[in-house]
C-alpha cells in the first residue's frame, strides 16, 4: 500500500529538510532532497508538486530520447501515486526544484476551478515536459518570485499575488507543452497512425468485445496516458479521442452501408452497439442523415 504523506510538513520531514517557511506551499531546493531508501517506495500526496529537475538520469520520450538538454519537468495532482526505486540516481549533480502546494492556498480563487482542466496533472512520468535553456529560464523566475512572496512579504496581497504567479507558472507550462507537440511532430504523427491502426483492429476483429473502444482502452494499447494523447491529439487534428473513435466509427459504418446488404441494425451490432438506436442517433448527429437514409442513397 502506498504511504499517504496529508502535509507539506510531513514531507519535509520525510526527506530531511527543515520545515517550511508556509504550511501550505514550499519551494524546495531538488538537490537537497534525501534519496536514502534501498527499496522501492510508494506515496500519495494530498497536495500538488510541480517540479523542475536537472540530473534525474537517462531520460527516454517513448522510443527516443528527449532533445532537450535543459529541465524536465513534471506535475503531480494530489491522490496520484509516486513511486521511487532505488538505485535511480544518475552520477551527473542533482539540480531545480520542487513545488509544493496545497489545495488549501487555493480554497475560494478562481484557479481552485480551473486547476483540473491543466490535462498535464494526468500525464505519465515519460510525458514529462522537457525545456530549452530560455524556458526554463521563464519558469525559474516565477518561481523565485513565489519563493520570495511566501517567505519575506506576508501581507493582505501576498496570498494573491502567489496564487496568481502559480497560475502563470501552469500558463506557461501549457503553452511548453505546445511548442513540445510541435518539435516533435513527427512522433505525434506515428502515435497518431498507430491509433488509426488500433481502432481498425478493433472494428475489424469480430471476436473484440461488444461496445465501442474506450480512450482508456485506446491509451492503453498505445502506452500513453489519457490526458497526454488528448492533448497530442487536439495539437494535431483539433480532435480529441472521443471524437477520434467517433470519426472512425462512422468512417467504417459508411463502408459497411453502402457496400453491404447487412440491416442496419445487423451493422450496429457489427459495430458493438447495443441498441441500434444509439448507433442511429450518432451516425445522423454526425452526418445529419439517419443510416438507412445514407444506404438508400446508394441504390
Amino acid at each position: 500500500m502506498p504511504r499517504r504523506i496529508k502535509t507539506i510538513s510531513e514531507f519535509h520531514k520525510l526527506r530531511g529538510l527543515p520545515q517550511p517557511e508556509h504550511p501550505l506551499i514550499s519551494v524546495i531546493d531538488y538537490g537537497s532532497v534525501a534519496h536514502v531508501s534501498e527499496q522501492t517506495e510508494s506515496f500519495v500526496f494530498d497536495f500538488y508538486s510541480i517540479s523542475l529537475k536537472r540530473g534525474v538520469g537517462k531520460m527516454r520520450y517513448g522510443q527516443q530520447e528527449y532533445d532537450f538538454d535543459g529541465g524536465v519537468m513534471y506535475f503531480m495532482a494530489p491522490g496520484q501515486v509516486l513511486t521511487v526505486e532505488p538505485g535511480q540516481n544518475s552520477k551527473e549533480q542533482r539540480s531545480g526544484w520542487i513545488l509544493k502546494v496545497h489545495p488549501d492556498l487555493l480554497w475560494n480563487t478562481p484557479l481552485a476551478k480551473i486547476i483540473s482542466q491543466y490535462e498535464f496533472f494526468d500525464y505519465s512520468v515519460h510525458e514529462a515536459l522537457f525545456l530549452s535553456d530560455k524556458e526554463e529560464e521563464i519558469l525559474n523566475g516565477i518561481v523565485t518570485n513565489i519563493r520570495q512572496e511566501y517567505g519575506n512579504n506576508i501581507d493582505k496581497f501576498s496570498h494573491n499575488i502567489i496564487v496568481s504567479q502559480i497560475e502563470t507558472l501552469l500558463n506557461y507550462a501549457e503553452r511548453f507543452y505546445q511548442r513540445q507537440f510541435i518539435t516533435r511532430k513527427k512522433s505525434g504523427h506515428q502515435v497518431l497512425e498507430k491509433m488509426e491502426a488500433v481502432l481498425d483492429n478493433y472494428f475489424n476483429d469480430v471476436d473484440a468485445p461488444k461496445g465501442l473502444p474506450s480512450v482508456q482502452y485506446v491509451s492503453d494499447q498505445l502506452h500513453v496516458s489519457k490526458g497526454y494523447l488528448a492533448s497530442l491529439l487536439k495539437s494535431l487534428t483539433g480532435l480529441n479521442t472521443q471524437q477520434h473513435i467517433h470519426e472512425k466509427l462512422i468512417e467504417k459504418a459508411k463502408i459497411k452501408l453502402s457496400t453491404t446488404d447487412l440491416s442496419v441494425s445487423q451493422i450496429a451490432y457489427e459495430l458493438g452497439f447495443e441498441h441500434p438506436q444509439s448507433f442511429s442517433k450518432l451516425f445522423k448527429n454526425k452526418t445529419n442523415l439517419s443510416p438507412l437514409e445514407f444506404k438508400n442513397s446508394f441504390n
